[in-house]
């Protein structure tokens, strides 16, 4: 059991954190962005398929981090163990 408990605070901390990040990064993304077309507006065009397409690349750390968090609490040997406990 302290292995399940340990394995969903992992999987808590690690989203957590990986939203934290992404949310820092796609902050300084969108305002470069943003500065970048407040100087050059004709280029809005390119710098907007750019920036959409960094924030998606930025967006798939944190599905990452999402992904092995679930595999951190279902995916582990005791599983069947710990569902079949807490069904009772």
């Amino acid at each position: 059991m302290e292995f399940f408990i340990a394995s969903v605070w992992a999987a808590g901390l690690a989203v957590g954190i990986a939203a934290f990040g992404c949310g820092i990064g796609q902050g300084m993304g969108l305002n470069g962005a943003v500065s970048g077309v407040a100087r050059n507006p004709e280029a809005s065009g390119k710098i907007t398929v750019t920036l959409l397409i960094g924030l998606a690349m930025i967006e798939s750390l944190c599905i990452y981090a999402l992904v092995v968090a679930l595999i951190l609490i279902y995916a582990h040997p005791q599983a069947a163990a710990i569902a079949e406990m807490l069904a009772h």
